[in-house]
């Protein structure tokens, strides 16, 4: 048979007296709480524009609420720690990035073009997902991935090795074809390598407008005729 349910408990002689009371448990949050818990992305963005410019050590989870305009213990409403805000800021950027190389690779009219052309497609793709609006994003993953655990720098492998497979298939038909000379592994870690150098010194008040940037690349990593 069965226990009997326990009763339920006695109210307080003050709750009784004052039925408005806040019940006891957790309090409630309070109307900026409320909001923090809806700012995921402002909160990513802040943290990937300070990562960049102030490196991730030097970069405190205060600094980063602040910058995101939430209270300093709000982005452990997100995430556990810095660590993990930092590999959520490399994988937002990864899959970014995929998204705009995949919406370009399916367009209309992609799969008719030349590998050369092809290739300018994915180059003009990358320095903009690198220099773009919103551009901190791949940059910390860059200059940022020894600061990761070992398997969060395994799964960012993998979304690094998706990103770069149209890449290798357009490497191998231009080297076929004769205008890429260079044994293809080698051609796309050096084709990637200066690419996403070029966060490093370009400046669009002083630097090539990102047209001329694709032109001079082209020029630079494929022969003529």
């Amino acid at each position: 048979m069965k226990n009997p349910a326990p009763a339920p408990p006695l109210a307080d002689a003050d709750d009784a007296e004052n039925p408005t009371k806040r019940p006891r448990g957790r309090p409630r949050k309070t109307e900026v709480e409320r909001d923090d818990g809806n700012r995921r992305q402002p909160l990513l963005a802040a943290a990937a524009q300070l990562f960049r410019r102030k490196g991730f050590a030097a970069t405190s989870t205060r600094d980063i609420a602040a910058a995101a305009g939430m209270q300093s213990g709000s982005p452990f409403y997100h995430f556990k720690s810095k660590d993990a805000l930092l590999y959520a800021v490399m994988e937002e950027g990864m899959h970014a990035a995929l998204a705009r190389q995949k919406a370009a690779v399916q367009a209309p009219g992609y799969a008719e073009l030349n590998a050369a052309q092809r290739l300018r497609v994915l180059v003009q793709v990358h320095f903009e997902v690198l220099l773009g609006p919103g551009n901190d994003f791949v940059p910390v993953m860059l200059y940022e991935s020894r600061a990761l655990q070992l398997r969060q720098r395994k799964l960012m492998a993998q979304l690094i090795d998706e990103y770069e497979a149209l890449w290798t298939q357009v490497l191998l038909d231009l080297h076929a074809s004769g205008k890429l000379r260079a044994p293809v592994r080698l051609a796309r870690l050096l084709i990637m390598g200066a690419l996403n150098w070029s966060v490093q010194w370009f400046d669009p008040k002083k630097s090539a407008t990102p047209q001329e940037l694709v032109d001079a690349a082209m020029a630079l990593f494929l022969r003529d005729g």
